[in-house]
């Protein structure tokens, strides 16, 4: 695991006691095991007055930033957008250019430091012995995550203990003080997540319902005027003008000209917001590329190698290829701002780390250009981007503490806060935010982080409740209410719709899977996403405008599906006799089979897109057909026996709610595409605010979920995943393993080792070819462990190798020390400064390590639960090779495709 360098010395920030004690730093000795490496270990730590006088008065971090600056205050920042690459900088002294963008370094500003500096006291190191100093590695916090790597879960975990302990060691008022504000900082921070993200959708859903029906005409009172607010309570509104009105052609009829002005207007949000999406293109270079997994990420395979069999095998660099004969992979691609990116958060959640993607920029871009998508009539929901523009808000508010700030697996409870009050203010359901972010996106989730997103999504669920954005008190639009209880034959009807729900969404993820395996395979609109988008935009306008309810918007249509009908209902969907529910149903079928269409083509373009509510409307669709069906019956038998209960006489609701089997398909549906359940069902619960249909809604979420489980088995974020081969290790569904460790062990190869049998002094060359070999196998946050005979004695992670090579100032003649048995005595106050060729700090001496004859399911185990980025396989307690996260998860999907044959 990463390592700081005060891996052998005490920390900075130390117990109460020990700082009103003023005894003096200490230093360290080695016990060498040859003459040759007889040498002087000085700490790597500067003093505490040097550590004060050199803290970056202001440091200035943005999205782009590593987790840190250079040692001496400058920063080096790394892009998120590289399109080139050539590296920024070039290395003095280097015998070879870094294959990664360059990293920020810096230790100075760090939580410790600044706490120390503020408390303006003396310290000591700790009197608990070697253990104890060893120990004090993990509350250093030069720790960084680089492009498409894996964060250490234990490190940050260990880290985050030890920064705990070392400020409730304070028993005095100040400390209190400090202890009582730590602990504030998570509920200060959530609040602050939720309201923000409250006043976002406020302004999304605003802006958006303003320039929606700028595609019919215009209020001439003002043009950002919707239609409702410009015709509010009045039957004739002359205030409202269609485009046919206002733009009269000669020999040409009213209609085709609010036609052409619908069409053009579909088309020109729809453009803008993809030209909008579009600048978030991040081009990651061939040097990001991993070899050990097929992470395209939209771009094309690379290194394959026909074989004899037919097959394709994946290259990489041999044991004595150098890297400028090896075969160079092309670029990635890929766009933040395009879909709903829960798959990605879900990823991110997960560990994976991706630069840039919940950036600001990532924030504005996407909820500028969700604003046109929605408002040009597309086939798509706002509801997922929600989760994704609340998830960047989280992310960048984080860096106003610095304890969530620099540490990822912190960071990372605070955005699985921030996802759920994104479901939150997109279904005005609060509980239901924290069910998702619990059951769909967070990998890790304790207790603790339970109470503080369900703090998160009651402030923001409060906020827009308060911000009132449709003027109606509802946070949502679709907020119904039932009044009546539904039947006891209705049951078997609900099942029914929980089958066909489930099958509709399982089919969807079919069709979806192949459209983008086929159509969007095709070159040109694989080089071109303007052009699909082009297309859709026509297709959606050219069909939806004849048809009022493909017309309308995502939500307000769901609303009017599962409103339940009242005397001066305006909606269509009301039938006064039998003959008037044929008319209603076929008119609804019609707009099923087109909401279903647009849907399948609409999803995966390069604009801001969400499929919960598009997948609700056709669900919804399917719900209020079979409930006029139902209703049909009822109408036509009322005598009979299985309509018994019904009451004789009054209104045709009396009996069947078709807004009530609307919901219901609803909910089956977005189950089949989303495989939510509890979560769903409350949310429901929480749309309607009926007690007495919450079983209906439970039963059919059930039904769905088996149903769509067996047609197809991914769900829709699955299916991203897998398309996109991001490194995620599924800790939900476990695979069935027939093996053991060994099989998937490689041999371990001398570029993969540092030997220090014979010398713990190596040469800094040595080492940077090492490292360039790990790079090129695309482990860039891989490890090479240290052997001494054949015995595995440490270990030392790849991003801390090349910071230390990088601080050599002569590493053609550099000698490096990788030593590990350590002794310490105190140090002498004139003492120099640290050695940089001692790389001994930068060493993880107890490495996780298995039995190759371990059971997969122990390192399945070991990988989910830990989270390590690897593990060392020994053989009766020699060293014999080590398998990387990214390895293991490849490992399994090789095993899922085997099993699918």
């Amino acid at each position: 695991m990463p390592r700081s360098t005060s891996s052998n010395h005490p920390s900075l920030i130390l117990d109460e006691q020990d700082e009103e004690d003023g005894i003096g730093s200490p230093s360290l000795f080695m016990n060498p095991p040859s003459p040759l490496a007889t040498r002087r270990l000085h700490s790597a730590r500067t003093s505490d007055l040097d550590l004060r006088s050199r803290i970056p008065s202001r440091l200035h971090i943005d999205e782009n930033s590593s987790l840190l600056a250079h040692q001496d205050g400058a920063s080096r920042n790394y892009t998120s957008e590289p399109n080139t690459s050539i590296p920024r900088f070039s290395r003095r002294h280097s015998a070879a250019g870094s294959f990664r963008q360059p990293k920020n370094h810096s230790r100075s500003s760090s939580w410790g430091v600044r706490l120390a500096s503020a408390v303006g006291s003396s310290w000591r190191p700790n009197e608990g012995g070697l253990s104890e100093s060893k120990a004090s590695i993990f509350t250093d916090e030069r720790v960084w995550y680089d492009q498409f790597t894996s964060t250490d879960w234990v490190h940050d975990s260990i880290a985050d203990n030890f920064r705990v302990r070392d400020l409730r060691s304070r028993k005095d008022l100040r400390g209190r003080i400090y202890s009582w504000l730590d602990g504030a900082q998570g509920w200060i921070l959530v609040a602050i997540i939720g309201c923000l993200t409250a006043c976002v959708a406020y302004f999304v859903d605003v802006t958006e319902t303003s320039i929606f029906d700028i595609k019919e005409g215009y209020c001439s009172d003002g043009w950002y005027f919707s239609k409702v607010k410009c015709c509010f309570r009045e039957e004739s509104c002359p205030s409202w003008r269609s485009w046919g009105d206002a733009m009269e052609f000669t020999g040409m009829e009213k209609r085709w000209t609010d036609f052409g002005a619908y069409v053009f207007f579909v088309l020109l949000f729809s453009l803008s917001s993809c030209f909008l999406t579009l600048t978030t293109k991040t081009v990651i270079p061939s040097s990001f590329s991993l070899l050990t997994l097929d992470e395209n990420l939209g771009a094309h395979h690379h290194g394959d190698v026909a074989q004899p069999n037919g097959e394709r095998r994946k290259t990489g660099l041999g044991p004595t290829e150098s890297l400028t004969n090896a075969q160079k992979p092309s670029t990635m691609i890929y766009y933040p701002a395009a879909g709903s990116g829960v798959a990605e958060v879900k990823v991110i959640l997960s560990g994976f780390v991706v630069h840039g993607y919940l950036g600001v920029k990532t924030l504005v871009v996407k909820t500028l250009a969700l604003v046109l998508s929605v408002a040009s009539g597309l086939s798509l929901g706002k509801e997922g981007p929600y989760v994704h523009i609340a998830t960047c808000i989280g992310n960048i508010a984080c860096r106003m503490f610095p304890k969530y700030n620099h540490n990822d697996g912190k960071r990372r409870e605070v955005l699985s806060a921030s996802a759920a009050s994104g479901v939150a203010v997109a279904f005005g359901a609060p509980i239901g935010g924290v069910l998702f972010s619990l059951e769909e996106v967070s990998y890790y989730f304790p207790p603790k982080t339970l109470f503080r997103t369900f703090f998160c999504c009651i402030a923001a669920a409060l906020s827009l409740k308060f911000l009132n954005p449709y003027g109606t008190g509802k946070i949502v639009i679709f907020e119904v209410r039932y009044l009546t209880d539904w039947r006891f034959f209705e049951m078997a009807i609900f099942i029914l719709l929980g089958v066909l729900g489930g099958a509709l969404g399982a089919l969807f993820i079919k069709a979806s899977g192949i459209w983008a395996r086929t159509f969007r395979r095709i070159p040109v609109i694989k080089s071109w996403p303007v052009l699909e988008v082009t297309l859709v935009a026509l297709i959606t306008g050219f069909v939806s405008y004849w048809n009022k309810y493909t017309k309308l918007a995502v939500t307000e249509l769901l609303f009017e599906l599962a409103s339940p009908c009242v005397d001066d209902d305006s909606s269509g969907m009301c039938p006064h006799d039998s003959a008037e529910v044929l008319g209603i149903i076929r008119y609804l079928c019609i707009a099923f089979v087109i909401k279903s269409l647009l849907t399948t083509i609409t999803f995966g373009i390069k604009v801001p897109a969400g499929i919960y509510v598009p997948s609700m409307v056709v669900g919804g669709l399917l719900g209020r057909i079979v409930g006029h069906a139902v209703q049909y019956l009822v109408l036509t038998y009322p005598d009979a026996s299985i309509f018994g209960s019904c009451p004789k006489g009054g209104s045709l609701e009396t009996c069947v709610t078709p807004g009530v089997y609307a919901l219901v398909a609803a909910g089956a549906t977005m189950c089949g595409v989303t495989r939510l359940s509890v979560t769903l069902a409350v949310i429901l619960f929480e749309l309607t605010g009926s007690l007495d249909h919450v079983l209906p809604f439970s039963l059919s979420v059930l039904v769905a979920k088996w149903t769509a489980d067996a047609i197809e088995p991914l769900s829709i974020y699955d299916l991203l995943t897998e398309m996109n081969s991001y490194p995620f290790l599924d800790n939900k569904v476990r695979p069935v393993f027939t093996t053991e460790l060994g099989d998937i062990t490689h041999r371990a190869r001398s570029e993969r080792i540092i030997d220090i049998s014979a010398s713990p002094l190596v040469s800094a060359q040595s080492l940077r070819r090492k490292l360039e070999y790990l790079h090129g196998a695309g482990e860039i946050d891989g490890g090479l462990p240290v052997v001494r005979n054949g015995v595995l004695v440490g270990l030392i992670p790849a991003p801390d190798l090349e910071f230390a090579l990088d601080k050599l100032e002569d590493e053609e003649q550099a000698l490096c020390l990788m030593a590990t048995n350590i002794t310490w005595h105190d140090a002498e106050e004139d003492q120099p400064g640290y050695d940089p060729t001692d790389f001994t700090p930068y060493i993880d001496p107890a490495p996780v390590a298995l039995d190759i004859h371990s059971p997969m399911d122990l390192v399945y185990q070991c990988f989910v639960k830990l989270g390590l980025r690897y593990i060392c396989v020994l053989r009766e307690g020699l060293y014999t090779g080590l398998i990387h996260k990214k390895m293991f998860v490849k490992y399994i999907k090789e095993l899922e495709e085997a099993g699918k044959r």
